[in-house]
């Protein structure tokens, strides 16, 4: 007669979504990123990926304007196929003080200031900005 015994063994490891990447963050710190990729070979930002994706496309879109490549924002928004007030409210992300920005990127954000909560409307000071967004 032979006995069927069964081992359980349980690791504590943690998944973190990350840019729409999965990694395995192990017990002792170490990431691991699924596909045997390395982190160092991923770009990582501790920021909320879709803060760090509005402020880089409301830059690009400053930038297009800036350098001419597009005339007007009712340009731009044709050639993006979005509405024209959609970028308004974007590139007002750009008059964001610095260091808000530096926060948004190194995930300091205070709990519910999302992107929802940045392109409502506020003011343009940058003090009043950081006293309006706590930081």
């Amino acid at each position: 007669m032979t006995s069927v015994t069964s081992v359980t063994v349980r690791v504590p490891l943690t998944i973190r979504h990350r840019g729409g990447r999965k990694m395995i963050i192990s017990p002792d710190g170490v990431a691991i990123v699924p596909g045997g990729r390395t982190p160092a070979d991923i770009a990582i930002t501790r920021g909320d990926p879709a803060l760090v994706k509005a402020l880089a496309r409301a830059f690009r879109w400053k930038r297009m304007l800036d350098d001419g490549r597009y005339g007007s924002v009712s340009e731009l928004a044709a050639a993006e196929k979005v509405d024209r007030g959609y970028i308004g409210s974007f590139l007002r992300l750009t008059l964001l003080a610095p260091d808000i920005v530096e926060a948004v990127l190194d995930g300091r954000m205070p709990d519910g200031v999302g992107l929802p909560r940045l392109l409502k409307p506020w003011p343009g000071e940058w003090e009043a900005q950081r006293q309006l967004l706590a930081i």
